[in-house]
């Protein structure tokens, strides 16, 4: 019996085992088969992998040079509307243009307009000053005339004013000799014919009373300078004789003004009351004599520039020609025929 379960069991175990087998190779054979489909599948998928990738890349290529196409055609648009912009902003400027000449013209019409507007003015303008051009030729052949006339008027006076200047030169020639010839210590001055007379020889120090001295030194002084002045020969040309009073810078210049005025006075004063002039001679003074204080207005310098007190307190006689009456004349005519 337990050879028999012995028995069975390697028989079981030899089915078994056989079973097995099979399906093993079974197996195998399912495996093979699978390899086998699974082969072709490979194949078959690398094989339409590759006809894909082919027309892929046929499309690929086709899709490249329709890009490059549409590149081309994008540039060529590109650069059509860059000429479009181009041309639009020359439209714009020849626009522009256009406009600017336009306002151009219009003011030149205007400009043109207003010039033909004034032209018309400055015609009517030209007819009035041709008309006022004759009017004034007229009026300048009068002034011409009247011109002429204040010409030889000027040169008549100018003449005159020549006579006056030789007349002073001979006035001061001839004062000087009648003085020297009289021995009177009196310098006359060779360009003016101011004669300059020391104070301390009429008045004493701060006094307008003339001394002793000084009463004598005039009663001797004025008949020889009247002589000269008031002869037939120079009275007509006389215009002034002026006595001036000059003090020292000593004290203030209102008090040394009224001590000046009252020493010319009282010089003017003894020259028309001198008993040994004639009648005449008193009645000219009257009309030319003149009493000046110049207060230290004019003091005299030194030779080192310091005011010389003694120099400065004088008295000075001084005579003027008619030129300034002449002068005057002269400026009366021209006014008188002024254009």
């Amino acid at each position: 019996m337990m050879r028999k379960a012995r028995t069975r069991g390697r028989s079981s175990r030899i089915d078994g085992g056989a079973a097995w087998i099979s399906y093993s190779d079974m197996m195998a054979a399912l495996l093979l088969v699978f390899v086998l489909v699974l082969c072709y599948t490979i194949y078959q998928y690398f094989s339409l992998l590759e006809t894909k990738t082919a027309e892929l890349d046929a499309q690929t290529a086709l899709l490249t040079a329709q890009q490059e196409t549409l590149d081309e055609q994008q540039a060529q648009l590109l650069d059509q509307q860059n000429n479009l912009t181009s041309a639009l902003s020359e439209i714009e400027i020849q626009k522009g243009l256009l406009n600017v000449q336009e306002q151009t013209l219009t003011d030149q019409e205007a400009t043109i307009a207003a010039a033909q507007a004034a032209l018309t003015e400055k015609e009517d303008a030209l007819n009035l000053t041709q008309s006022t051009l004759a009017q004034q030729e007229t009026k300048l052949n009068a002034a011409m005339d009247l011109l002429e006339a204040q010409q030889i008027a000027m040169d008549e006076q100018q003449k005159k004013l020549e006579d006056l200047v030789g007349v002073r030169t001979k006035i001061i020639r001839d004062l000087a000799a009648a003085l020297t010839a009289a021995d009177l210590k009196a310098t006359v001055d060779a360009n003016t014919g101011d004669i300059m007379l020391e104070s301390t020889v009429f008045f004493d120090y701060n006094s307008d009373t003339i001394k002793a001295e000084g009463v004598a030194f005039l009663n001797r002084f004025i008949p020889v300078y009247l002589s000269v002045l008031l002869s037939d020969d120079y009275v007509e040309y006389l215009g002034e004789i002026v006595i001036e009073g000059h003090t020292d810078t000593t004290g203030s210049y209102l008090y040394n003004l009224e001590l000046s005025q009252e020493r010319a006075l009282s010089v003017a004063k003894f020259c028309l009351q001198m008993q040994s002039l004639t009648q005449n001679q008193q009645s000219l003074l009257k009309d030319i004599l003149t009493a000046k204080g110049r207060s230290f207005s004019d003091p005299v310098y030194d030779s080192y520039g310091n005011v010389d007190m003694d120099a400065s307190r004088r008295v000075e006689f001084k005579f003027r020609l008619k030129d300034s009456e002449m002068i005057d004349e002269i400026r009366d005519i021209l006014s008188d025929g002024s254009l």
